[in-house]
């Protein structure tokens, strides 16, 4: 999926991936002694000699002009992703980046993402979305799950959590997500009656995402919204239809400033994908899907993105970055020093994974081999073919008291889909080449995916 990649791009990923430091900072090591032995170092304390410190003003990065360029004029404004990589290979694995009101430093080593994560406090803050918060403000409602903080945000996430993200809990929303992974396959079988080759499904994204707002309606209100119906109720699209309007609104807005309001449009519209959302039958959905699915749903921009590998099962080009001298020293911010954590650079980045644009799904095996009494303790052994990476190289859900709240029953929605189209069909893709991604707060494949699915009945 494109190049090993990259950077805190301030307008998008940064606003919405990145995280503020709910107290004094400890010191960032980047020096080879971190690099080596990284467990010790994560909680590193902070030093009585000041005055081999450095500040974040120390750090490398690029200037606005440059990041203006690289945006807008090389093409990176929809592939910020793919920023991360570039500017990794420029400045190393931390560096600084400002544009208009953001002032971000990047961090693209799992060592470093982990100290970040590890140094979070009671209320981790993210970076704010300030006009999910005006929108709010304006028709009087609740921060909610996904804007608010602190102890407001604590007391909800609190009682969300066994419900949501206890395994045991979990589990028992099995037969449901089953019974909507049954409305999937019926779903398949009419598209591809109503193709011309009795076969193919345009724009499988589309219809994925329909499935996650169906299986995470069925979990949180026990209500089918008839997502994946032959004929879908008005109201459901136009709730889908305004979902996907106020995410694309949401990165364009932090981009211009305040007084342009009132000559451009983009703020009116974004108020009225809102307004749209109250507006259906559905408005009860909102406040607990939206914030879940994120533009729709993470199942939903996952699994297009498995089908479409694993039709192809092809060696992708590997581009290897260039290797990257760690800067000497160490670091230090203060609690209003926002991070942005690289994750897909440090993911594509070949010193993590070996082949790393490659589509190799034996490398999520079990790397150790049982120990003693069947254990996969530190005693065990390294399996043959087994692969091992750092626990903090690759975190789609995140780790933390804010990580995802709906990574188990996203999870689940995935291996039930997947598993049970594999069982039925063999999946082959079907007219364009390959689908890179697009930026748009997620990861989102930048044309429709083809498919065409051929039963094995």
């Amino acid at each position: 999926m494109g190049s090993p990649a990259a950077s805190a791009w301030p307008l998008r990923l940064g606003v919405f991936l990145s995280r503020f430091q709910p107290a004094r900072v400890s010191l960032l090591r980047t020096d080879a002694l971190a690099a080596s032995s990284p467990r010790r170092n994560l909680n590193v304390q902070a030093t009585t000699e000041a005055s081999k410190l450095k500040s974040i003003d120390d750090l490398p990065g690029p200037s606005a002009s440059t990041t203006l360029y690289w945006l807008f004029v090389k093409g990176y404004a929809d592939k910020s992703h793919l920023l991360q990589g570039v500017q990794k290979s420029l400045y190393g694995p931390i560096w600084r980046s400002k544009f208009g009101p953001f002032d971000l430093v990047n961090v693209a080593s799992p060592d470093l993402i982990a100290q970040v994560i590890r140094q979070e406090g009671r209320y981790p803050v993210r970076a704010e979305l300030l006009h999910w918060k005006e929108y709010r403000d304006l028709r009087g409602q609740a921060y909610g799950l996904h804007v608010g903080t602190g102890p407001d945000w604590h007391r909800i996430r609190s009682a969300l959590n066994p419900r949501m993200l206890k395994l045991k809990e979990v589990s028992a929303y099995a037969p449901i997500i089953q019974l909507v992974v049954d409305d999937l396959l019926r779903r398949v079988q009419l598209l591809c009656s109503r193709s011309q080759d009795q076969a193919t499904v345009s724009d499988v994204a589309a219809e994925l995402y329909k499935f996650g707002f169906e299986g995470i309606a069925s979990i949180l209100f026990e209500t089918r919204l008839g997502c994946l119906q032959e004929d879908i109720p008005k109201d459901t699209l136009r709730f889908i239809a305004a979902v996907n309007d106020m995410m694309t609104l949401s990165e364009t807005l932090v981009i211009f400033p305040r007084w342009s309001r009132g000559v451009l449009p983009f703020w009116r519209r974004f108020v009225q994908a809102w307004d749209t959302l109250y507006d259906t039958d559905l408005q009860h959905l909102v406040v607990g899907v939206v914030p879940l699915v994120q533009g729709p749903s993470g199942s939903g921009t996952t699994v297009p993105g498995g089908e479409h590998r694993v039709s192809r099962r092809t060696e992708a080009e590997c581009r290897r970055p260039a290797q990257d001298a760690l800067p000497e020293g160490r670091h230090q911010g203060d609690a209003a020093t926002q991070f942005h954590l690289c994750h897909y650079a440090v993911c594509h980045g070949e010193s993590e994974f070996a082949d790393a644009e490659s589509f190799v799904p034996e490398r999520w095996l079990r790397a150790k081999m049982p120990g003693p009494g069947g254990s996969l303790a530190p005693g065990g052994s390294l399996a043959p073919g087994g692969y091992q990476h750092h626990p903090y190289s690759y975190i789609p859900f995140g780790v933390g008291v804010r990580a995802c709240v709906g990574k188990r029953v996203a999870e689940m929605e995935m291996y039930f889909a997947l598993s049970r189209l594999m069982q039925h069909y063999e999946v082959h893709p079907g007219d364009g080449g390959t689908v890179e991604p697009k930026t748009r707060t997620l990861l989102i494949p930048a044309q429709p995916i083809n498919l065409r699915f051929l039963s094995r009945a």
